[in-house]
C-alpha cells in the first residue's frame, strides 16, 4: 500500500468515525457546464453539456491568517475532500469514473474559486464563495 492509499484510508476512516469527523462530513454534488461541440454562428451558441460529480468533504472556514480581503474572503468556505471519493454522476447515477474539482463548478450552490491537493496527492482543498 501506498502512502497515498494509507493517508486516504486513514482520512476516511476518521470521516466515518463517530468518535472523529464523522459529524462534521457532509455530502455534496457539483454541477459543470462542459463545451460540446462548436459555435454555431446561425443560432449564436455553443452546445453545452452538463457533468456531475458528488462526494463527500469537511466543510469549514479559512484561518485569519489566510484571509487577505481579495483573493480570500472572510465569508469564503474551505471544503476538505478525498480524492478517491468523488465520483462522476450521469443521469442521477453514480459511475465509478473519478472526477475532480475545477474553478467554476458549483458545489452545493457555492462557486469554486480555486483548488488546491495535498502533496501527497489525497486530498482537495476548494475555496468555495457564495455567487
Amino acid at each position: 500500500m501506498s502512502l497515498r492509499d494509507d493517508l486516504q484510508a486513514d482520512i476516511a476512516e476518521a470521516f466515518d468515525d463517530v468518535d472523529g469527523l464523522a459529524d462534521a462530513v457532509q455530502p455534496f454534488t457539483c454541477e459543470r457546464e462542459v463545451v460540446d461541440g462548436e459555435y454555431d454562428p446561425i443560432t449564436g451558441e455553443t452546445p453545452q453539456t452538463i457533468i456531475g460529480y458528488q462526494g463527500r468533504g469537511v466543510f469549514g472556514g479559512f484561518r485569519s491568517f489566510e484571509i487577505d480581503g481579495t483573493r480570500i474572503m472572510a465569508t469564503d468556505t474551505k471544503l476538505t475532500v478525498l480524492q478517491n471519493e468523488i465520483w462522476r454522476t450521469e443521469s442521477g447515477e453514480v459511475t465509478d469514473t473519478p472526477e475532480s474539482p475545477k474553478v467554476d463548478d458549483v458545489i452545493n450552490g457555492l462557486a469554486v474559486m480555486d483548488v488546491r491537493k495535498d502533496p501527497a496527492s489525497a486530498t482537495w482543498t476548494a475555496q468555495l464563495r457564495k455567487t
